[in-house]
């Protein structure tokens, strides 16, 4: 059975925005007002996102406005991702959409294997690990997201490749992850706080040895574009989808411009701040 979902190519936006269109596209699902949506986004300028939980004091704010780059904090969990050079995909769909139904693994692992599909269409033999995922506090301990082992995770010759996410509400499911394309991971490590460079120089070994971009791994490019139309197929072919290309609503649009306003401009008033 296929079943019609609207597909979204929205341009290069600013951090509070990204995050603010995810949540009005699935409050609008969750009313019926919209189709299930697959999003596939960019962002300018570069932005450091906080999992919706992260205490602030992982950021080292005075270097990150030195460079120039955004700060927003995300709707769902996990630790911090600079998202540059990048695409970032996000699925909202209702509870009752077959795709999503089940527990937070069921559905990750039924859009994890359309994210493969994408990634095998790349070149890329990326697999699905099934790893132990250390006790709280090990993972508390660590501000970046591609340094922590999550279960079943996507990696790619043994590192860690896409980092995704979940939060599940009233209104439905949302799930975003980000899929880095090319550039240097370890640029996210110059703005978080460490008590020392050695400790930063530490963090940047260590990052490298768990994570990888698709570049690093290929040892070509592979374009934005090129990555929008394997994810297009991929999420097509698994989950028996007719993907219309659509826009925002007028609604959603002014949606997210209230979100911004009130929610996502202000990381520092957002998330359970354990500082």
């Amino acid at each position: 059975m296929t079943d019609t979902w609207r597909l979204l190519l929205t341009p290069p936006a600013r951090g509070a925005w990204n995050m603010a269109v995810d949540e009005a596209i699935l409050e609008a699902v969750g009313r019926g007002e919209s189709l299930p949506t697959l999003r596939l986004y960019a962002w300018e300028p570069p932005c450091l996102s906080l999992g919706y939980a992260q205490p602030l004091s992982d950021v080292d704010l005075p270097r990150l406005q030195a460079r120039g780059w955004d700060l927003v904090r995300r709707p769902t969990g996990g630790r911090a991702i600079l998202h540059t050079d990048e695409l970032t995909y996000s699925v909202a769909a209702p509870p009752d959409e077959p795709r999503v139904a089940g527990t937070l693994l069921e559905s990750y692992n039924r859009l994890a294997a359309a994210i493969l599909r994408a990634l095998h269409i790349l070149g890329l033999p990326a697999e699905m690990q099934d790893r132990h995922v250390p006790a709280p506090a090990a993972v508390n301990a660590n501000p970046v997201c591609f340094e922590v082992p999550s279960i079943y995770e996507i990696t790619v010759g043994g590192k860690k490749l896409v980092g995704s996410a979940q939060a599940r509400r009233r209104e439905g499911v949302l799930q975003h992850g980000a899929l880095p394309l090319t550039g240097d991971l370890t640029r996210i490590l110059q703005v978080l706080a460490f008590p020392d460079e050695e400790s930063r120089s530490r963090a940047a070994a260590r990052l490298l040895q768990r994570a990888v971009t698709v570049e690093g791994f290929l040892g070509r490019k592979v374009s934005w574009d090129g990555a929008v139309q394997a994810f297009v197929t991929g999420f097509s072919e698994v989950l028996s989808l007719d993907l219309q290309a659509g826009e925002l609503s007028a609604a959603e649009r002014r949606r997210a411009e209230e979100l911004v306003e009130k929610k996502y401009a202000h990381p520092e008033r957002m998330g359970k701040q354990q500082e």
